[in-house]
């Protein structure tokens, strides 16, 4: 196999709570992950001289600093590969939204790197990875709705409802790191079994703080709320509002102002980049 294209799937925090603070700074979390049929797409073309070259250009992102760089020359020095790639993004998720374009585009770099490479880490290995790079990186690699505590990366599969989301990406990009150094940030949320959670209940602990900052974000919760009850992912800046069809999502959708952007997604439990794979397992086994 020389080329390779497959999906970077979004995701949404369908709640967060900041259970506490570790010495080190960083926050111990309680998360809901569920993925979208929504997302990034990226391609990689084979290369024998062990260069990585990503051909397409990210607003005020340097080439060696993109996370799908860092991701692919980490998993090379990780195995030893002498290979290398040529990869193509097609963006489609905004930066700085909270549905994790850059952490599922590392995710797919390392699974679709192994694969033409022909590594075979393993999950496992590739979630240690990952989790070098950012702490939604391993549930990308993954593949499965989850909920997570620690800073993340401790992940519990789960199965949840599959219904329709209509998400809007308002034209702001929030800094994690600013939202989560906000000194009125609640940081001792009690923490919740994932039993407890599933049975109804869950907040975002960030989100009074983003729309305290962020009037884009607080405007576009409260236009969702007419319709729907609305919530942020992660530290945002997208919101979306659950619907049990595709059918009554664009319905809304179609009312939002053209200046808003917004899509229409069905949530997912296993994601697009894992039924990806597998249907090339399958055929390769064919």
């Amino acid at each position: 196999m020389q080329t390779l294209t497959l999906p970077a799937p979004a995701k949404l925090n369908l709640m967060l709570h900041i259970v506490g603070r570790r010495a080190d700074g960083y926050h111990e979390l309680q998360t809901l992950f569920q993925f979208l049929d929504h997302g990034d797409e990226l391609s990689f073309r084979l290369r024998a001289d062990g260069e990585i070259r990503l051909h397409t250009e990210l607003p005020g992102v340097d080439h060696d600093s993109n996370l799908i760089v860092r991701a692919a020359r980490l998993l090379q020095r990780a195995s030893s590969c002498s290979l290398g790639a040529d990869i193509t993004l097609l963006k489609r998720l905004p930066m700085g939204g909270g549905i994790g374009g850059g952490s599922s585009d590392a995710a797919t770099t390392l699974l679709g790197l192994d694969h033409l490479w022909q590594l075979h880490l393993g999950e496992d290995q590739l979630a240690a990875l990952g989790l070098t790079l950012g702490a939604d990186v391993p549930v990308f690699v993954r593949g499965r709705a989850a909920f997570a505590e620690g800073v993340g990366e401790r992940l519990q599969p789960v199965d949840l409802p599959e219904p329709w989301f209509l998400v809007i990406a308002p034209q702001v990009s929030v800094s994690t790191a600013e939202i989560f150094a906000d000194p009125e940030l609640t940081r001792n949320t009690p923490a919740i079994t994932v039993r407890s959670l599933l049975a109804g209940g869950g907040h975002n602990d960030c989100q009074p703080i983003v729309e305290k900052r962020y009037p884009e974000v607080r405007n576009a919760l409260s236009l969702l709320n007419k319709f729907v009850p609305a919530s942020m992912t992660g530290t945002g800046a997208c919101v979306f509002g659950s619907f049990p069809n595709e059918g009554e999502a664009d319905k809304v959708r179609r009312q939002l102002p053209d200046t808003l952007p917004s899509f229409v997604a069905h949530g997912r439990n296993i994601s697009m980049l894992h039924r990806s794979l597998e249907k090339l397992a399958q055929e390769a086994s064919a």
